[in-house]
């Protein structure tokens, strides 16, 4: 593959959304915020370091289109904080033509 397929495969991937949808601990953010990966090297601002830590084990995965493990949803990925009463986070990825 050369330098500009590479560009060209880049640019398909688009951006990734996170949103918090369940809260059943203390967290500082709040029920349904929305945080945005440009791609899977940048993460988004003000977002917890742990949850970040958590959620990157899976960004490639989402920004290349792989399927989750969710029964009613193969295109969203719902990824648990580390603290056992934490939060949930739903990660989709968002199309350049969306």
């Amino acid at each position: 593959m050369g330098d500009s397929q590479y560009k060209e495969e880049w640019e398909k991937l688009g951006s990734i959304e996170i949103k918090m949808i369940q809260k059943d601990g203390k967290c500082f953010h709040a029920l349904n915020d929305k945080f945005y990966y440009k791609n899977p090297y940048t993460k988004p601002e003000n977002v917890c370091t742990a949850l970040l830590h958590v959620l990157d084990l899976y960004t490639w995965r989402v920004a290349l289109g792989f399927p989750s493990w969710e029964k009613d949803n193969k295109n969203i990925y719902r990824i648990h904080c580390p603290s056992k009463n934490g939060t949930v986070w739903e990660m989709r990825k968002i199309n350049k033509d969306q």
